[in-house]
């Protein structure tokens, strides 16, 4: 270690954190290059439901509680039922198109799939 980086060590360990330095996260924010948003798939199933459809979002790339979370607002947003479960989120109805407005409100690029 040289006499800056323990420097910059005692500083932060006085400060009561762990963080880095701001040039250092400054520096990682440049090098690292914007992700895209995620593509999420939406569609409609009828298999195994005795007819009745359900509108299906998958693909979405979120961990179990995020998933969770998402199924909820959207829920509400379209005032049914419905699921999160397998990294699915199954909505009761027909609600793609409602779905593919409210997902990209909260700015995911939706894509409708299937017929």
């Amino acid at each position: 270690m040289n006499e800056n980086e323990i420097t910059d060590l005692a500083a932060r360990l006085f400060a009561g954190g762990d963080k880095p330095p701001q040039e250092k996260v400054e520096a990682q924010r440049a090098s690292s290059p914007d992700k895209k948003p995620t593509t999420v798939k939406v569609g409609r199933e009828t298999k195994g439901r005795r007819g009745k459809g359900v509108t299906t979002v998958f693909d979405t790339g979120l961990g179990e509680h995020e998933l969770l979370d998402l199924a909820a607002k959207l829920k509400q947003r379209c005032g049914t039922g419905g699921t999160a479960k397998d990294g699915r989120i199954e909505i009761q109805g027909d609600q793609r198109e409602r779905l593919i407005l409210e997902l990209e409100k909260m700015g995911y690029k939706a894509k409708s799939v299937g017929g």
